[in-house]
């Protein structure tokens, strides 16, 4: 447990971890991906889970809420994830298997969907909004009754807390987002090995370990709000410099600043938001809270990929078909073929189609295309970092932590990146402004 002056900087280095690890996953995942079989990428998390349990029963300490122990929300926890699944196959595979109507055979288990009649996708959606309404419904219902809940929904009473956490859904929505369309774009376009893309990224993972432990220093000396807003216009600001500079002729080192950049904005911004989204939480909630704040970062990265990456695969696709109009010599059923290959692979099928005779001019079509589209969807995905920017300015002053401060009043409310220097007593306040609980030497 951190507390006082050691809680800001506690949450800097485990927001550097989180951005940095984002970045050097595709190095290690090229890696494994070129020297062995691209299974790996996915099977090297089973040993490195395994170190992580291993780890966590010895080094870390247990802790638990002061409060009677509850029964376990085992349909809200069967609801979500079914809820969640649902929507996340819907947004990804609409693309695949058609938005409306089915595109593609669909299998699962002894299920099987041919291509005539209505896609998967609606009906995977629907099931979703259905379920997921549900599991509001449950949750409210157990609440009612003083049952243990998955998801305690008067959380959301609380305003830091609400607005944090949709900040931080719709940041990741951005962030992971480019991750998905960048490398496609280094690969396809510029021939980059999957080694060397995520050589590259490292500059990313640079940014983010650097600017880490220094945003707890800042957030105790500014405040957590004033970091965050900081941490996000940088990366606004690295995600349009490499929307901007991306061109088919570029050497990749052009796009190494920018990368830089961007992690320091994400080093920067993603702890100290999870300070505030926790600040005026209960601590006997403040697990819960947690929990909530990560999994809407998940959600928001897959929704990032898929809404980015449906534009990225619609805009590959006109792109191609209106370039190669200007290609003499194609028949409409060849245009046709190229770019339902093209589109279908996101691009990854360009360097195939390089190694046919005659195909500079379709090869020169298809890149310009992705070049395009990643442009797009750099500078969308920035937009989508500007609408949580816009969020964090509701944010109210956290009163998350309160007490005697020197040179100043006690009782006066303070960011969650300035606990008091005297370490003593901490009171934890709700969405009511009143002291819920008051916690002596732990941390807010």
């Amino acid at each position: 447990q951190f507390h006082g002056r050691d809680r800001a900087i506690a949450f800097g280095i485990w927001g550097s971890a989180i951005g940095g690890m984002a970045a050097v996953g595709p190095l290690l995942g090229g890696w494994l991906a070129t020297s062995f079989s691209w299974r790996w990428a996915f099977g090297v998390n089973l040993p490195l889970g395994l170190v992580i349990l291993v780890g966590t029963r010895l080094f870390i300490a247990e802790s638990r809420a002061d409060t009677r122990r509850q029964s376990a929300d085992a349909v809200g926890t069967l609801a979500l994830v079914l809820g969640l699944t649902t929507l996340v196959f819907s947004l990804i595979e609409g693309q695949q298997y058609g938005w409306w109507s089915a595109t593609q055979m669909f299998s699962l288990g002894p299920l099987r969907l041919g291509t005539r009649g209505p896609s998967p996708v609606p009906v995977a959606l629907a099931t979703a909004g259905l379920v997921l309404w549900g599991f509001l419904g449950w949750e409210r219902h157990r609440l009612d009754e003083g049952r243990g809940v998955l998801l305690d929904l008067r959380l959301f009473r609380i305003r830091s807390f609400s607005l944090g956490v949709v900040a931080a859904g719709i940041v990741s929505l951005g962030e992971f987002g480019l991750l998905f369309a960048l490398p496609l774009f280094l690969q396809s376009v510029l021939g980059y090995s999957a080694v060397r893309t995520g050589a590259l990224l490292v500059a990313l993972a640079a940014g983010s370990f650097i600017a880490g432990p220094g945003a707890g220093l800042a957030a105790r000396r500014f405040g957590a709000r004033a970091v965050v807003r900081s941490g996000m216009v940088l990366e606004i600001t690295g995600v349009v410099g490499v929307g901007l500079s991306i061109g088919t002729g570029i050497s990749g080192w052009r796009l190494v600043p920018w990368l830089f950049v961007y992690g320091m904005g994400v080093g920067l911004s993603t702890a100290q938001l999870a300070s505030i989204v926790l600040s005026d939480v209960p601590p006997a909630q403040s697990g819960q809270a947690a929990g909530l704040q990560s999994t809407m970062r998940q959600v928001g990265s897959a929704l990032g990929i898929a809404v980015l990456g449906t534009v990225l695969i619609i805009s590959i696709g006109l792109g191609t078909q209106h370039r190669l109009q200007e290609v003499p010599g194609l028949s409409a059923p060849m245009r046709a073929q190229i770019v339902a290959v093209v589109r279908s692979s996101a691009g990854a099928a360009i360097p195939s189609l390089a190694t046919r005779p005659g195909s500079a001019p379709v090869v020169a079509a298809a890149e310009h295309a992705l070049t395009a589209a990643t442009r797009d969807v750099a500078l969308l995905a920035a937009g989508f970092i500007l609408v949580g920017l816009a969020a964090t300015l509701a944010l109210p002053a956290p009163a998350g932590v309160t007490g005697g401060r020197s040179g100043g009043h006690p009782g006066s409310s303070t960011d969650p990146g300035e606990p008091s220097a005297t370490g003593g007593s901490l009171a934890v306040r709700g969405a009511s402004g009143q002291a819920d609980r008051q916690v002596d030497g732990q941390p807010a």
